[in-house]
């Protein structure tokens, strides 16, 4: 009596570590990449409350003219530089040329950024985030992330196949006994 509630217990804790696993790879590296967003890690506390380091924060791009005050942007410090920074709007202006500027200060500090950013070094707005999948993503780079996603997507694959072939192994087996014993 005891090993039937034993194995369902351990299929369910089984089947949400597998729930689990698959979500955070959806979260992290599939909906980003089907949909065009780019995924950054918050490293700094500049951000906090609301996106404190270690964040994963997927950015989505948008036109430069649909960016309002309020809004999280993740820009280039220098445009065509890979370091970028994810801070909020607090003001959308225009330069003495005319050109559309961002004034922009992370949530957790005092002042705002020294520089204006402008629309060609704005990678995107802040689609949505996931607290502490950032580490994963700083820690892998992007060849690891890739093989690492295809290595647990195919031991996952195994493992569905394992449990879904194994209730039917030993129903058989259970069949083949009553058979013998019916023949005895």
């Amino acid at each position: 009596m005891m090993r039937p509630v034993a194995t369902w217990f351990g299929q369910v804790v089984a089947w949400a570590v597998i729930v689990a696993i698959v979500s955070v790879l959806a979260v992290a590296v599939l909906v980003p990449r089907v949909t065009g967003a780019t995924p950054y890690t918050i490293l700094t506390g500049s951000m906090r409350p609301s996106l404190p380091p270690g964040t994963l924060v997927v950015v989505k791009p948008i036109d430069a003219d649909e960016i309002r005050a309020g809004d999280v942007i993740t820009y280039q410090l220098e445009s065509g530089k890979r370091r970028v920074v994810t801070h909020r709007v607090t003001k959308v202006g225009q330069s003495l040329r005319g050109d559309t500027i961002f004034t922009t200060q992370g949530d957790a500090n005092d002042a705002a950024d020294a520089l204006p950013v402008m629309p060609v070094q704005v990678k995107g707005k802040l689609w949505y985030s996931a607290p502490y999948l950032g580490h994963v993503n700083e820690v892998l780079t992007g060849d690891q992330r890739k093989v690492a996603t295809y290595g647990v997507a195919g031991l996952l694959a195994l493992y569905a196949a394992y449990m879904f072939i194994g209730p039917r192994r030993d129903r058989r087996k259970g069949q083949h006994r009553s058979l013998e014993e019916v023949a005895s």
